[in-house]
């Protein structure tokens, strides 16, 4: 299998923030950038004491310049892949990249009006949107939350998208714990968290579509927001930083734990929220979200095509339809399989194959050893036993 992965030169390495550095990345062959969609993110090879890992990050703009792709970072104090790009990596280095890849993407041919929401370092997938936006004739809101200005990103990009939009454009900022300088300089529109009255204020009544990206409590959060104010679920597309899952069963969840007040004002905000710039983690794997299969597998008779079972686990399956993985059929079965990328990045879903084959949807980017399989980018040929 021919390597997936190619040389790039940082051309060019620009602060944005106290915590969030943007990376211009041109093709050290000197051949085109590949095309991408407003949402993707690009996975690097990055060198590490055991060897070298995978970490993935957000296209932080769309189409502002055909020579090269940017990512922007967040600093983690514990981010391999963070630590090395901010520490080691200078203006002129040669990186290995992958190709873009990730479902969290804009939907680019419909005309409704957008709601970007964006939590922390999660702005960066939604600016790419924002870029392509403000060339269309749809109408758009941009809302961050953000910790304060000292942290806050890429604020003057956003600005001048805004300007040049010519009022179908409407950016807000939300400072959790904004400074004294923020005070005077004006940088930001409310204090506190994004709250129901915030957007009720913000948002002419509208079949908005939603793109919502950030910490996860930030996310779950939103979600609860936006579905109390009539949003519809299947309007919301989120993307998670790490392990992601559903925001409608987290929201469920949070719930029964707890009982959500009639208003959350920003002056009782979620203790969860209370420091959302670090809670983020751009070294994790910005995960496109994809809900577990609610419907029934097709019933299919022991050894037919496209069965699966779960040897561990003592549950049979059938193929249940060729959009799904066997990822998607282990959760549609209730098994709570270990996964992060859904993408065959990350090799966190990978487990043993005690009989059968499988293919795959799309090649990984680690190949697995013999014996192993990545369940979530894979489909049965015919029969298989998996030990899970």
């Amino acid at each position: 299998m021919a390597d997936p992965f190619r040389r790039f030169r940082v051309a060019r390495k620009l602060r944005e923030s106290s915590v969030i550095t943007s990376f211009h990345l041109e093709p050290d062959d000197g051949g085109d950038i590949w095309p991408y969609r407003p949402g993707q993110y690009l996975t690097l090879r990055v060198p590490g004491t055991g060897g070298p890992v995978l970490r993935t990050y957000s296209l932080s703009t769309a189409d502002s310049d055909p020579r090269m792709h940017r990512i922007s970072v967040k600093r983690e104090d514990q981010g391999v892949g963070s630590g090395w790009l901010h520490d080691r990596v200078a203006e002129g280095d040669v990186i290995e990249v992958a190709a873009p890849r990730g479902g969290f993407v804009l939907d680019e041919d419909s005309t409704r009006p957008v709601l970007l929401l964006a939590g922390g370092v999660g702005v960066t997938p939604l600016l790419a949107m924002l870029h392509r936006l403000a060339g269309t004739d749809r109408k758009v809101w941009f809302i961050q939350a953000a910790e304060n200005g000292d942290v806050h990103a890429l604020r003057d990009e956003v600005a001048g998208l805004t300007v040049a939009a010519g009022g179908r454009v409407v950016a807000k900022t939300v400072y959790r714990s904004p400074s004294d300088t923020d005070r005077a300089r004006g940088r930001f529109d409310a204090e506190g968290v994004i709250d129901r009255a915030l957007l009720q204020s913000l948002l002419p009544i509208d079949d908005y579509e939603v793109y919502l990206c950030g910490p996860t409590p930030f996310m779950v959060a939103m979600w609860r927001l936006l579905t109390g104010i009539g949003i519809a679920p299947e309007r919301i597309a989120y993307e998670f930083f790490g392990k992601g899952g559903s925001l409608a069963a987290l929201a469920r969840e949070q719930a029964e734990q707890k009982p959500a007040p009639a208003s959350v004002m920003p002056a009782h905000a979620p203790k969860a929220l209370a420091r959302l710039e670090h809670i983020t983690d751009p070294d994790a794997r910005a995960v496109p979200d994809v809900l577990p299969v609610a419907k029934t597998p097709k019933a299919a008779a022991a050894g037919s095509a496209g069965q699966v079972v779960f040897a561990r686990s003592g549950v049979t399956t059938a193929w249940g339809g060729p959009e799904a993985s066997i990822l998607e059929m282990a959760e549609a079965a209730g098994l709570d399989p270990e996964f992060s990328c859904r993408e065959g990045i990350c090799n966190t879903c990978m487990c043993g194959i005690r009989e059968g084959s499988v293919e795959y949807l799309q090649a990984p980017l680690d190949p697995p050893p013999a014996g192993k399989v990545l369940i979530c980018c894979t489909r049965p040929v015919g029969r298989v036993v998996l030990d899970l």
